[in-house]
Protein backbone atom coordinates (compact mmCIF):
# COMPACT_ATOMS: atom_id res chain seq x y z
CA UNK A 1 0.00 0.00 0.00
CA UNK A 2 1.10 3.87 -0.38
CA UNK A 3 0.47 6.31 1.97
CA UNK A 4 0.01 9.38 1.07
CA UNK A 5 0.35 12.76 3.63
CA UNK A 6 0.55 16.50 3.89
CA UNK A 7 3.88 18.34 4.85
CA UNK A 8 3.77 22.49 4.29
CA UNK A 9 0.59 21.37 2.41
CA UNK A 10 2.41 19.80 -0.08
CA UNK A 11 1.44 16.11 -0.76
CA UNK A 12 4.50 13.27 0.21
CA UNK A 13 4.00 9.46 -0.75
CA UNK A 14 5.79 7.40 1.17
CA UNK A 15 7.32 4.28 -0.58
CA UNK A 16 4.70 0.67 -0.49
CA UNK A 17 5.34 -1.22 2.98
CA UNK A 18 7.23 -3.97 2.26
CA UNK A 19 5.80 -6.39 5.52
CA UNK A 20 8.02 -9.61 4.10
CA UNK A 21 11.04 -7.87 4.13
CA UNK A 22 10.43 -6.00 7.62
CA UNK A 23 9.06 -9.33 9.37
CA UNK A 24 12.38 -10.87 7.72
CA UNK A 25 14.65 -8.37 9.08
CA UNK A 26 13.14 -8.38 12.31
CA UNK A 27 13.17 -12.65 12.79
CA UNK A 28 16.70 -12.07 11.29
CA UNK A 29 17.31 -9.56 14.53
CA UNK A 30 15.35 -11.83 16.92
CA UNK A 31 17.92 -14.97 15.64
CA UNK A 32 20.87 -12.97 16.31
CA UNK A 33 20.12 -12.18 19.64
CA UNK A 34 19.23 -15.80 20.41
CA UNK A 35 22.46 -16.43 19.79
CA UNK A 36 23.44 -15.12 22.99
CA UNK A 37 20.58 -14.11 24.61
CA UNK A 38 18.39 -17.04 26.27
CA UNK A 39 14.60 -17.34 26.28
CA UNK A 40 12.74 -14.48 27.55
CA UNK A 41 10.66 -14.35 24.54
CA UNK A 42 8.03 -11.81 25.71
CA UNK A 43 10.73 -9.43 26.82
CA UNK A 44 12.70 -9.45 23.62
CA UNK A 45 9.07 -8.75 21.27
CA UNK A 46 8.40 -6.12 23.73
CA UNK A 47 11.95 -4.17 23.47
CA UNK A 48 11.65 -4.74 19.98
CA UNK A 49 8.02 -3.68 19.54
CA UNK A 50 9.11 0.26 21.63
CA UNK A 51 12.17 0.37 19.90
CA UNK A 52 10.53 0.20 16.72
CA UNK A 53 7.49 2.27 17.54
CA UNK A 54 10.13 4.71 18.61
CA UNK A 55 9.50 4.89 22.46
CA UNK A 56 11.31 3.48 25.87
CA UNK A 57 10.86 0.62 27.86
CA UNK A 58 10.80 0.15 31.60
CA UNK A 59 11.99 -3.08 32.60
CA UNK A 60 11.41 -4.65 36.49
CA UNK A 61 13.21 -7.72 37.18
CA UNK A 62 15.82 -8.72 39.56
CA UNK A 63 19.36 -8.54 38.96
CA UNK A 64 21.45 -10.70 37.24
CA UNK A 65 19.05 -11.82 34.52
CA UNK A 66 20.44 -10.24 31.62
CA UNK A 67 19.41 -6.69 31.04
CA UNK A 68 22.84 -5.54 30.43
CA UNK A 69 23.46 -7.83 27.78
CA UNK A 70 20.36 -7.52 25.95
CA UNK A 71 21.11 -4.01 25.18
CA UNK A 72 25.11 -4.69 24.50
CA UNK A 73 23.34 -7.28 22.12
CA UNK A 74 21.11 -4.85 20.62
CA UNK A 75 23.69 -2.04 19.77
CA UNK A 76 25.28 -4.81 17.71
CA UNK A 77 22.75 -6.29 15.69
CA UNK A 78 21.24 -2.95 15.14
CA UNK A 79 24.65 -1.19 14.42
CA UNK A 80 24.11 1.53 17.14
CA UNK A 81 25.92 3.38 19.99
CA UNK A 82 25.49 1.47 23.23
CA UNK A 83 26.13 3.63 26.88
CA UNK A 84 25.10 2.37 30.17
CA UNK A 85 25.05 3.84 33.32
CA UNK A 86 24.33 2.80 37.12
CA UNK A 87 21.79 5.28 38.86
CA UNK A 88 23.44 6.01 42.47
CA UNK A 89 22.19 8.36 44.80
CA UNK A 90 24.98 10.45 44.02
CA UNK A 91 24.14 10.74 39.93
CA UNK A 92 23.88 14.62 39.69
CA UNK A 93 22.15 15.38 35.92
CA UNK A 94 25.26 16.71 34.54
CA UNK A 95 26.65 13.29 35.16
CA UNK A 96 24.03 12.37 32.92
CA UNK A 97 23.86 14.82 30.47
CA UNK A 98 27.85 16.44 30.42
CA UNK A 99 28.51 19.77 31.40
CA UNK A 100 31.16 22.84 29.91
CA UNK A 101 34.12 22.91 31.09
CA UNK A 102 36.55 25.43 30.74
CA UNK A 103 39.29 24.79 28.45
CA UNK A 104 42.38 27.15 29.42
CA UNK A 105 44.58 26.35 26.14
CA UNK A 106 41.22 27.71 23.96
CA UNK A 107 40.35 30.04 26.68
CA UNK A 108 36.38 29.16 26.37
CA UNK A 109 33.78 26.93 27.73
CA UNK A 110 33.33 23.61 25.76
CA UNK A 111 31.05 20.95 25.87
CA UNK A 112 31.53 17.62 27.12
CA UNK A 113 29.20 15.21 26.22
CA UNK A 114 27.93 12.70 28.66
CA UNK A 115 26.79 9.50 27.92
CA UNK A 116 23.43 9.87 27.23
CA UNK A 117 25.12 11.00 24.11
CA UNK A 118 24.20 7.49 22.44
CA UNK A 119 21.16 5.29 20.15
CA UNK A 120 20.77 2.76 23.02
CA UNK A 121 21.14 4.22 26.30
CA UNK A 122 20.81 1.33 29.80
CA UNK A 123 19.57 3.02 32.48
CA UNK A 124 20.42 0.66 35.03
CA UNK A 125 18.38 0.69 38.75
CA UNK A 126 17.16 3.89 37.59
CA UNK A 127 14.84 4.33 41.15
CA UNK A 128 18.40 4.29 43.04
CA UNK A 129 18.73 8.15 42.17
CA UNK A 130 17.16 10.88 43.13
CA UNK A 131 13.88 12.90 41.23
CA UNK A 132 16.07 16.22 39.86
CA UNK A 133 18.35 13.31 37.80
CA UNK A 134 15.11 11.17 37.28
CA UNK A 135 13.87 14.42 35.79
CA UNK A 136 16.82 15.39 33.47
CA UNK A 137 16.56 11.78 31.92
CA UNK A 138 12.89 11.95 31.27
CA UNK A 139 13.33 15.52 29.68
CA UNK A 140 15.23 14.35 27.31
CA UNK A 141 13.86 10.88 26.75
CA UNK A 142 10.33 13.17 25.57
CA UNK A 143 12.27 16.11 23.94
CA UNK A 144 15.47 13.77 22.50
CA UNK A 145 17.48 16.83 23.15
CA UNK A 146 20.04 18.36 26.11
CA UNK A 147 19.36 21.80 27.53
CA UNK A 148 22.41 23.79 28.75
CA UNK A 149 23.03 27.18 30.13
CA UNK A 150 20.40 28.33 27.22
CA UNK A 151 21.89 25.85 24.37
CA UNK A 152 20.68 22.82 22.89
CA UNK A 153 22.07 19.77 21.53
CA UNK A 154 20.50 17.55 19.68
CA UNK A 155 20.89 13.97 20.16
CA UNK A 156 20.82 11.41 16.87
CA UNK A 157 18.14 9.47 16.66
CA UNK A 158 17.59 6.38 17.28
CA UNK A 159 17.62 7.11 21.20
CA UNK A 160 15.63 4.12 22.84
CA UNK A 161 16.44 4.38 26.78
CA UNK A 162 15.39 1.02 28.21
CA UNK A 163 15.40 1.61 32.10
CA UNK A 164 15.52 -1.08 34.61
CA UNK A 165 14.40 -1.01 38.43
CA UNK A 166 14.54 -4.12 41.30
CA UNK A 167 11.31 -4.69 42.28
CA UNK A 168 12.44 -6.52 45.53
CA UNK A 169 15.18 -4.10 47.35
CA UNK A 170 13.40 -0.90 48.60
CA UNK A 171 16.09 0.23 50.57
CA UNK A 172 18.01 3.30 49.48
CA UNK A 173 15.78 3.63 46.31
CA UNK A 174 13.05 6.62 45.03
CA UNK A 175 10.15 5.47 43.34
CA UNK A 176 8.92 7.06 40.17
CA UNK A 177 5.94 9.14 39.90
CA UNK A 178 3.56 7.43 38.15
CA UNK A 179 3.58 10.84 35.95
CA UNK A 180 7.25 10.11 34.66
CA UNK A 181 6.34 6.35 34.59
CA UNK A 182 3.62 6.69 32.34
CA UNK A 183 6.86 8.59 30.05
CA UNK A 184 7.95 4.54 29.14
CA UNK A 185 5.79 3.03 26.67
CA UNK A 186 5.74 -0.04 28.16
CA UNK A 187 6.90 -1.93 31.21
CA UNK A 188 8.25 -5.72 30.76
CA UNK A 189 8.54 -7.81 33.49
CA UNK A 190 11.63 -9.75 33.25
CA UNK A 191 11.35 -13.64 34.71
CA UNK A 192 13.54 -16.24 35.68
CA UNK A 193 14.53 -18.59 32.83
CA UNK A 194 12.89 -22.21 32.67
CA UNK A 195 14.78 -25.11 33.38
CA UNK A 196 16.04 -25.97 30.27
CA UNK A 197 17.01 -22.20 29.28
CA UNK A 198 19.00 -22.20 32.56
CA UNK A 199 20.90 -25.46 31.42
CA UNK A 200 21.57 -23.54 27.74
CA UNK A 201 22.94 -20.65 29.63
CA UNK A 202 25.19 -22.39 32.16
CA UNK A 203 26.04 -24.66 29.02
CA UNK A 204 27.41 -21.33 27.46
CA UNK A 205 28.96 -20.32 29.85
CA UNK A 206 31.32 -23.60 30.25
CA UNK A 207 32.12 -23.11 26.67
CA UNK A 208 33.60 -19.73 27.36
CA UNK A 209 31.08 -17.80 28.24
CA UNK A 210 28.44 -15.50 26.59
CA UNK A 211 30.57 -12.20 26.54
CA UNK A 212 32.90 -13.76 23.93
CA UNK A 213 29.87 -14.90 22.15
CA UNK A 214 28.77 -11.09 21.40
CA UNK A 215 31.94 -11.18 19.45
CA UNK A 216 29.87 -13.36 16.94
CA UNK A 217 26.70 -11.68 16.59
CA UNK A 218 26.27 -10.20 13.40
CA UNK A 219 24.93 -6.64 12.68
CA UNK A 220 21.45 -7.18 10.71
CA UNK A 221 20.79 -3.34 10.88
CA UNK A 222 22.31 0.27 10.85
CA UNK A 223 20.99 3.59 12.42
CA UNK A 224 19.26 4.49 9.03
CA UNK A 225 17.66 0.91 8.45
CA UNK A 226 16.19 1.21 12.20
CA UNK A 227 14.58 4.51 11.06
CA UNK A 228 13.17 3.55 7.79
CA UNK A 229 11.22 0.52 9.95
CA UNK A 230 10.21 3.28 12.26
CA UNK A 231 8.70 5.41 10.08
CA UNK A 232 7.05 2.61 8.28
CA UNK A 233 5.41 1.51 11.45
CA UNK A 234 2.62 4.30 10.95
CA UNK A 235 1.54 2.64 7.11
CA UNK A 236 0.32 -0.61 9.44
CA UNK A 237 -3.34 0.01 9.09
CA UNK A 238 -5.68 0.14 12.16
CA UNK A 239 -9.11 -0.19 11.45
CA UNK A 240 -11.95 2.03 13.09
CA UNK A 241 -13.13 -0.62 14.98
CA UNK A 242 -9.85 -1.71 16.81
CA UNK A 243 -9.29 2.20 17.53
CA UNK A 244 -12.74 1.57 19.24
CA UNK A 245 -11.58 -1.50 20.84
CA UNK A 246 -7.92 0.07 22.23
CA UNK A 247 -10.45 3.33 23.63
CA UNK A 248 -12.77 0.82 25.38
CA UNK A 249 -10.01 -0.96 26.88
CA UNK A 250 -8.10 2.15 28.70
CA UNK A 251 -11.44 3.63 29.76
CA UNK A 252 -12.39 0.47 31.44
CA UNK A 253 -10.05 0.72 33.52
CA UNK A 254 -11.46 3.99 35.23
CA UNK A 255 -14.64 2.33 36.05
CA UNK A 256 -13.52 -0.32 38.16
CA UNK A 257 -13.96 -0.15 41.87
CA UNK A 258 -10.26 -1.72 42.46
CA UNK A 259 -8.61 0.64 40.70
CA UNK A 260 -7.35 3.88 42.67
CA UNK A 261 -6.01 5.38 39.29
CA UNK A 262 -6.75 4.35 35.57
CA UNK A 263 -4.42 4.71 32.53
CA UNK A 264 -4.25 8.11 30.65
CA UNK A 265 -4.32 8.42 27.04
CA UNK A 266 -0.83 7.93 26.25
CA UNK A 267 -1.98 3.94 27.22
CA UNK A 268 -3.84 3.64 23.92
CA UNK A 269 -1.43 5.85 22.39
CA UNK A 270 1.18 2.76 23.14
CA UNK A 271 -1.10 0.03 22.49
CA UNK A 272 -1.70 1.62 18.96
CA UNK A 273 1.92 2.23 18.35
CA UNK A 274 3.45 -1.09 19.37
CA UNK A 275 0.63 -3.63 17.95
CA UNK A 276 1.71 -1.73 14.56
CA UNK A 277 5.02 -3.42 14.93
CA UNK A 278 3.68 -6.88 16.21
CA UNK A 279 1.79 -7.05 12.95
CA UNK A 280 4.58 -6.50 11.25
CA UNK A 281 6.50 -9.12 12.96
CA UNK A 282 3.94 -11.54 12.25
CA UNK A 283 3.86 -10.67 8.19
CA UNK A 284 0.68 -8.63 8.58
CA UNK A 285 0.28 -4.94 7.28
CA UNK A 286 -2.86 -4.68 9.28
CA UNK A 287 -3.46 -4.87 13.19
CA UNK A 288 -5.53 -7.66 14.71
CA UNK A 289 -7.45 -7.58 18.17
CA UNK A 290 -4.79 -10.40 19.41
CA UNK A 291 -1.76 -7.71 18.82
CA UNK A 292 -4.18 -5.45 21.30
CA UNK A 293 -4.28 -8.05 23.78
CA UNK A 294 -0.90 -9.54 23.90
CA UNK A 295 0.40 -5.85 24.53
CA UNK A 296 -2.57 -4.61 26.49
CA UNK A 297 -0.42 -5.66 30.13
CA UNK A 298 2.93 -4.18 29.17
CA UNK A 299 1.22 -1.01 28.19
CA UNK A 300 -0.87 -0.60 31.46
CA UNK A 301 0.59 -2.36 34.09
CA UNK A 302 2.63 1.21 35.05
CA UNK A 303 -0.49 3.30 34.64
CA UNK A 304 -2.57 1.82 37.12
CA UNK A 305 -2.90 2.32 40.51
CA UNK A 306 -4.92 -0.28 42.77
CA UNK A 307 -7.16 0.86 45.81
CA UNK A 308 -5.64 -0.45 49.20
CA UNK A 309 -8.55 -2.90 49.19
CA UNK A 310 -7.36 -4.35 46.26
CA UNK A 311 -4.01 -4.97 47.51
CA UNK A 312 -4.65 -6.47 50.72
CA UNK A 313 -6.81 -8.95 49.03
CA UNK A 314 -3.45 -9.75 46.99
CA UNK A 315 -4.48 -8.87 43.61
CA UNK A 316 -1.71 -7.76 41.55
CA UNK A 317 -1.90 -5.45 38.48
CA UNK A 318 -1.52 -7.94 35.83
CA UNK A 319 -4.65 -9.71 37.41
CA UNK A 320 -7.03 -6.74 36.88
CA UNK A 321 -5.66 -6.14 33.51
CA UNK A 322 -6.28 -9.78 33.01
CA UNK A 323 -10.25 -9.26 34.40
CA UNK A 324 -10.36 -5.95 32.07
CA UNK A 325 -9.21 -7.61 28.91
CA UNK A 326 -11.67 -10.19 29.36
CA UNK A 327 -14.62 -7.74 30.40
CA UNK A 328 -14.47 -5.66 27.14
CA UNK A 329 -16.19 -7.60 24.00
CA UNK A 330 -13.68 -7.88 20.80
CA UNK A 331 -14.12 -6.62 17.67
CA UNK A 332 -15.58 -9.81 14.87
CA UNK A 333 -14.01 -10.68 11.69
CA UNK A 334 -13.73 -8.07 9.13
CA UNK A 335 -14.60 -5.45 11.17
CA UNK A 336 -11.11 -5.56 13.15
CA UNK A 337 -9.75 -5.23 9.41
CA UNK A 338 -11.31 -2.90 7.40
CA UNK A 339 -10.03 0.78 7.73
Amino acid sequence: MTDTTQTNGAPQTRPPLDVAKIQSEIGRLREEIAKVYVGQEELVTGTLAALFAGGHVMIEGVPGLGKTLLVRILGVTLGCNFSRIQFTPDLMPSDITGSHIYNQKEQKFVFIRGPIFTNLLLADEINRSPAKTHAALLEIMQEQQVTIDNRRYKIEAPFFTLATQNPVESEGTYSLPEAQLDRFLLKLLIQYPQAEEEVNILRMHADGGSFDLIESVKPVMNQARVLEIISAVESVTVSEAILDYIARLVRATRDRRDIYLGCSPRAGIALLRTSRVLALMEGRDFVIPDDIKRLAPASMRHRIVLTPEAEVEGRSVDDVIADVIAAVEVPKGDDARQS
